[in-house]
């Protein structure tokens, strides 16, 4: 069964950073545009960063200069090195992806991992 897995959350003082990565697993033939989403406490979830198969990029405007959002193809994975953090930035991080599962004739469908926390603070 396809699954998308997080990974490299945790505690980091503000001004650090972290790394985020994500990793498709199960019978896939193909990754469209992947990315990451975040939900604070009482707010809605919100897109960060998204990477199409081509590797064209787009970021929130709170994020923009300081997170940068990447794929290996080869290893179904995705990361997200978030720099300069800010207390701001306290959420569950949430991967995203378009996979297309067995074969070509199989259609994309949207796939979620089940996140991981990232707190900034001192």
């Amino acid at each position: 069964q396809v699954q998308l897995v997080e990974s490299g959350g945790g505690l980091v003082q503000p001004g650090g950073s972290l790394r985020l990565s994500c990793a498709a697993s199960g019978s896939i033939f193909g990754i469209g545009t992947m990315g990451w989403y975040r939900q604070a406490p009482g707010k809605q979830r919100e897109l960060v960063a998204t990477v199409t198969s081509s590797s064209i990029t787009g970021y929130a405007d709170s994020v923009k200069g300081r997170f940068t959002i990447s794929r290996d193809n080869a290893k179904n994975t995705v990361h997200l090195q978030m720099n300069s953090l800010k207390p701001e930035d306290t959420a569950v991080y949430y991967c995203n992806a378009e996979l297309q599962e067995s074969s070509r004739k199989q259609p994309y469908r949207q796939y979620w991992g089940q996140g991981t926390q990232v707190t900034v603070s001192s």
